[in-house]
């Protein structure tokens, strides 16, 4: 098992992220280079690398499901023209849009997401654990996966990808970032979906039977 040393001293030779590394030495039995080996062959560190570079070029895309019933336009960014024109990195902008399409997320990454959200889910969390009657020594704990998974389901970046679960949105990105060869970055994006926000109207038979009635009488 992969103790924290190990995965500092992996992140600090490859600049991948710690939830990479970790993995990568799980997979690796523990064995650094071959960490390093499977962190290249999944393109992380060439993301890793690059990450600092600027991406100023890029695409707008759209995506219309369901005869016209959900919308997304999405903002992707890349280094250069070139590479914006090419298929893998098309192929990404699509990809992201109908994910977007299907799972909802409401922020691009986790700093995006507005401090009083955070303390809002922070405080229904810890109403439940008291709930519960969960013990005061692990409600902690308890509350720090739960706001995990609240990062994991508004978030963009931490979602599991629609079209392969096993791998977060994150991933699927880096991964791009290894065939492309160029820093990727999701800038923004909005989803619209029909009659969002409207408040419909909801007939009550029996009411309008009863006026008609009245009516009549």
């Amino acid at each position: 098992m992969a103790t924290m040393a190990d995965i500092k001293a992996l992140r600090q030779k490859t600049g991948a992220g710690i939830l990479d590394c970790k993995k990568a030495l799980t997979e690796s039995d523990g064995n650094v280079q071959n960490a390093i080996d499977w962190l290249r062959t999944k393109g992380i560190t060439k993301a890793a690398k690059k990450a600092g570079r600027t991406a100023a070029e890029g695409a707008v895309a759209s995506y219309i499901h369901g005869g016209g019933t959900i919308g997304v336009l999405i903002e992707v960014n890349c280094e250069t023209d070139f590479a914006a024109r090419s298929e893998p990195f098309k192929d990404l902008v699509r990809d992201l849009a109908m994910h977007i399409a299907s799972e909802s997320p409401e922020y691009v990454t986790k700093e995006d997401v507005p401090l009083e959200a955070v303390e809002k889910e922070k405080a229904v969390q810890i109403a439940r654990v008291v709930e519960e009657g969960k013990p005061e020594h692990i409600a902690e704990r308890i509350v720090s996966g739960r706001i995990g998974k609240f990062y994991a389901e508004v978030c963009l970046l931490e979602q599991k990808f629609v079209k392969d679960d096993k791998k977060t949105v994150a991933q699927v990105l880096g991964e791009a970032v290894g065939v492309i060869g160029e820093n990727i970055q999701v800038r923004r994006f909005a989803r619209f979906a029909m009659g969002e926000g409207i408040e419909k109207k909801q007939d009550d038979l029996a009411a309008e039977v009863a006026k008609l009635a009245a009516g009549q009488a």
